[in-house]
C-alpha cells in the first residue's frame, strides 16, 4: 500500500508541473507577480479552422515542380514577403484589424480569427504588439495538388504585447515559434498568397 501511495503522490506531482509548464513556459520577461494580465492574444491562440487542415510540407518537397511551372518563383523573395505578412497579421490580429485581415487570410482562418477578435471585444480587452526585432523566416517548402501550390514558413519571433482590459493593464514580453501555411492558385493572375494555416513549431 506504501509504494501504491507514493506512485499516487508523484502522478499528481507530475500533473501540476505539467499545469504550471503550460502557463510560464513560453513566456519571458517580466515576472506574473508584477501587474495584473489581460490575457494576450497571437495568431496561434486564435480557434483553428479545422484539425484536418493541411501541415506544413517536407522541406524542399515540390520546390522544383514549382519553379518549371512558375519560373519567376524566388524562395528568398518569397521568404521576405512572407516575413513582412506574417507582421502584418500579427499586428493586424492584436488590434482587431479585421479589414487588413481579410485580403491575406483564407475564409475558414478569417473566420477563426475574427471570432477570437470579437470575443476579446466582448471581454473589454483591446491589444497592441511591437517586435522587439525582425522576426527571423526560414523556408520550409512547396506542395502542389492540381494548380494550388502551399508554401510553408517556420517564423521565430520576439515581441512585446500591450493589453488593457477589467483586470488592468499589462505588458508581456513572448516569444513564439510557428510554422504558416499559404497557398495561392497557379492559374489565378492574383500573385498574392493566402494563409491557410498555423502551426506550433520548435523552438
Amino acid at each position: 500500500m506504501r509504494a501504491l501511495e507514493l506512485i499516487i503522490l508523484a502522478a499528481l506531482a507530475a500533473v501540476v508541473l505539467f499545469q504550471l509548464y503550460a502557463v510560464l513556459g513560453r513566456r519571458v520577461g517580466r515576472g506574473s507577480d508584477e501587474t495584473p494580465r489581460a490575457t494576450p492574444l497571437t495568431p496561434l491562440d486564435a480557434p483553428r479552422p479545422s484539425p484536418s487542415r493541411p501541415g506544413p510540407p517536407a522541406l524542399g518537397s515540390g520546390l522544383a515542380s514549382l519553379q518549371a511551372r512558375d519560373p519567376t518563383f524566388d524562395v528568398d523573395h518569397f521568404t521576405q514577403g512572407a516575413r513582412a505578412a506574417y507582421q502584418m497579421i500579427v499586428k493586424a490580429f492584436a488590434t482587431g484589424d479585421v479589414a487588413a485581415l481579410r485580403p491575406l487570410l483564407s475564409p475558414p482562418v478569417l473566420d477563426s480569427f475574427s471570432a477570437a477578435i470579437e470575443d476579446r471585444e466582448k471581454a473589454g480587452r483591446s491589444e497592441t504588439v511591437e517586435f522587439l526585432q525582425t522576426p527571423r523566416a526560414d523556408f520550409e517548402g512547396v506542395v502542389i495538388k492540381d494548380d494550388m501550390v502551399r508554401a510553408s514558413v517556420r517564423f521565430l519571433a520576439e515581441f512585446r504585447n500591450r493589453a488593457k482590459g477589467p483586470e488592468g493593464e499589462s505588458v508581456d514580453d513572448r516569444r513564439t515559434a510557428e510554422v504558416w501555411t499559404f497557398e495561392r492558385n497557379l492559374k489565378s493572375r492574383d500573385p498574392n498568397w493566402t494563409l491557410i494555416h498555423v502551426d506550433a513549431a520548435e523552438a
